[in-house]
């Protein structure tokens, strides 16, 4: 018997005429694609040359740049007791002169009594923390390590290069064009003077701001100013509070076991501990490495336990604590933001780096809020704004965004996308949803309305938001 297979060859499918006129040639959607991803790269590119135009700049003008920022830096602490002074009918021109001659006169009289002690003790601090890297290279060649001589001295070797390239960046980079002694002078008294009418007319800042720029752009700018000075201002503040606590709880733990120069090392860690995560490391293997010379392994392997505890309650406790709404960063940037930055522009570059990157942060954020207006999936009285001229320009933005998006929605036949997991409600659904011919009149009689409002802003809420909680005197 002899067996057949018979093989049913499938008919080829036939497709409707309809099927065949939604199809398009795969060129047309590659060259849009194409031409999109052109569109993109050039606007990166331009953004690219701006910035970079910016720091040539900002490198250019380094000498003159620095006083203001420092001022800036000041006047984050001692704002609030000029504008306490103020509210107690101090003239603004007195307010400013009490609060620095505060300020400069517990500075002084901290320099005169530190400033012996820490002298003297700087040479003996730099060699016993030699003797302690000493030690720990002869121990990492013994057992258990047996570590390779050449190899621990070909490190020792980098560590102390890049320390010494670090004080070269510190004093060629960060102070770059104030290389005499007259330039460092002249370059105080710049800073003292910023300060002082920083503070005196700091207030009035916003308000000129406003009315210089006019419109749209002077609400933009007074919301955006904002917060980027409570970002400042809120950095500064934690990070001295957790500075403080570190160099209050590291020295007095030093201090009972017995290490010398712990009043030093505790100054040491507060000024370190204001470049974030570099900062208090160094300062504690300082701490550690001056424990291992002085007393031995078993006491330093205390100070060690000591500082990686403190560490351990700013990282985990303090700071989240206090730095979760001035920052709002995640680690990751944290560090790579003080890593670039001192890598760059040294110690002046770790210590400004977060507060920079925050300042970027502070920027895309109230960018990304005002595009998801437009886009309808949230309103303003779903963002935390920080001024009364920043809700104003809110409700105009969410007002005529549903003209915008109607025009968007006429361009092509746009499918819905999904609304964000925390808008997913029927009720924003309905609210964000296409709009009646009715509920457009009443949208452009809404937005008259509010820009007669934001025309009378800077007179009539200027006088309002200067007491305001929400407004920083040292802008307005």
């Amino acid at each position: 018997m002899r067996w057949c297979t018979i093989v049913r060859v499938s008919e080829p499918i036939q497709t409707t005429g309809q099927d065949h006129e939604d199809r398009v040639d795969r060129n047309v959607v590659f060259n849009d694609w194409l031409a999109s991803s052109a569109k993109f790269t050039l606007r990166i590119l331009v953004i690219a040359v701006f910035l970079y135009a910016v720091g040539q700049l900002i490198g250019a003008f380094w000498a003159g740049i620095l006083p203001v920022v420092l001022a800036l830096i000041v006047c984050t602490v001692l704002a609030p007791i000029a504008a306490a002074l103020r509210r107690h009918k101090v003239p603004a021109a007195l307010a400013a002169f009490l609060t620095m001659l505060l300020f400069f006169g517990v500075l002084a009289a901290l320099i005169m009594i530190i400033a012996p002690n820490l002298v003297g003790q700087t040479r003996l601090l730099y060699i016993q923390a030699l003797e302690g890297l000493q030690r720990l290279q002869l121990w990492a060649q013994g057992p258990p390590l047996n570590l390779d001589p050449e190899s621990l001295n070909e490190g020792v070797d980098e560590i102390t290069l890049w320390i010494q390239n670090q004080a070269g960046a510190i004093a060629g980079g960060v102070f770059s064009g104030i290389n005499t002694a007259a330039g460092l002078s002249v370059t105080l008294m710049v800073l003292v003077v910023l300060t002082f009418f920083f503070l005196k007319d700091g207030h009035r800042f916003l308000p000129w701001l406003r009315s210089a720029t006019g419109g749209r752009t002077g609400l933009y700018l007074t919301e955006l100013l904002t917060r980027a000075w409570n970002t400042l201002s809120g950095f500064i503040r934690a990070q001295a509070v957790c500075s403080l606590v570190d160099a209050i709880v590291i020295g007095t733990g030093i201090a009972i076991v017995g290490v010398p120069m712990a009043f030093t090392l505790a100054l040491i860690t507060f000024v370190a501990g204001f470049i974030p995560i570099v900062g208090a490391v160094v300062a504690g293997a300082l701490a550690v490495l001056i424990a291992l010379v002085t007393l031995g392994f078993t006491k330093a392997l205390i100070v060690l336990g000591i500082v990686l505890a403190t560490q351990q309650l700013e990282g985990n406790v303090l700071s989240p604590l206090l730095q979760s709404r001035a920052m709002n960063l995640h680690p990751v940037i944290v560090l790579v933001s003080v890593t670039v930055g001192g890598a760059l522009f040294g110690l002046i570059g770790g210590f400004l780096a977060v507060p920079t990157a925050a300042m970027i942060a502070v920027v895309y954020r109230y960018a990304l809020e005002i595009l998801r207006i437009n886009a309808g999936e949230i309103g303003a009285k779903d963002i935390d704004l920080a001024t009364h001229e920043g809700e104003i320009i809110a409700e105009i933005v969410e007002a005529e965004s549903v003209h915008k998006r109607e025009e968007w929605r006429g361009e092509r036949e746009w499918v819905n996308a999904p609304a964000p997991e925390d808008q997913a409600d029927d009720a924003k659904r309905e609210r964000f949803g296409t709009t009646s011919l009715k509920k457009l009149r009443v949208t452009t009689e809404r937005i008259g309305r509010l820009r007669g409002k934001a025309a009378a802003s800077p007179q009539s809420h200027s006088a309002e938001r200067t007491q305001s909680e929400h407004t920083v005197e040292p802008e307005r």
